[in-house]
């Protein structure tokens, strides 16, 4: 058995590698520029919305009380009339990326470390590299990709981006896997 503690250097190593290839991915490739589409007359949507002073949230329209609404003649005109959709508002004005930077490395930071205590519960001291490799990487894969499945699933976000997504995550558990192996103690 291999403490947490013992593997602090391949957690924040491979949460700066997994930054790094982020920032690569999204700046430099851009293939998920195409991950959200404009909408048709986006000044007329953008003026209509804002007369109602939104406050950032997440919301469905039409949004039913509990199940008994879904099933009333009401809520169902409603569905079959459309629009239907899932909204997210976040606050106006320039985005901080510079918070949700610092929350994405530590999130990869806590991928890291889930990844450290499985393997260093399941492998000692020494342990082969491809051992380190396939434990890490594994925990790493499911801590980066299988939650984003449930937006497609149950929120019908495109799946050509999960899948997307799903590939930045298997780059970034290897390159996690790899940093664990190379420091394993």
């Amino acid at each position: 058995m291999v403490s947490i503690i013992s593997l602090w250097l391949p957690i924040l190593l491979s949460a700066v590698f997994v930054f790094i290839l982020s920032s690569i991915i999204h700046m430099a490739l851009r293939y998920h520029n195409s991950d959200f589409a404009k909408l048709p007359d986006e000044e007329k949507v953008m003026d209509d919305l804002r007369k109602y002073n939104i406050p950032p949230g997440e919301y469905s329209l039409p949004r039913a009380a509990d199940m008994k609404d879904m099933s009333s003649p009401e809520y169902i005109e409603k569905m079959k009339k459309g629009p239907v959709a899932m909204i997210t508002v976040m606050k106006s004005g320039p985005q901080n990326m510079a918070g949700a930077l610092i929350m994405w490395f530590i999130y990869s930071v806590v991928v890291g470390i889930f990844a450290a205590y499985v393997a260093g519960r399941a492998l000692g001291p020494d342990a082969h590299y491809l051992a380190v490799f396939r434990f890490t990487g594994v925990t790493a894969f499911v801590g980066y990709s299988l939650a984003l499945w449930q937006n497609s699933i149950w929120y019908k976000r495109k799946w050509s981006t999960t899948i997307k997504s799903t590939i930045d995550s298997l780059i970034y558990a290897l390159f996690t896997a790899g940093t664990f192996g190379w420091l394993w103690p």
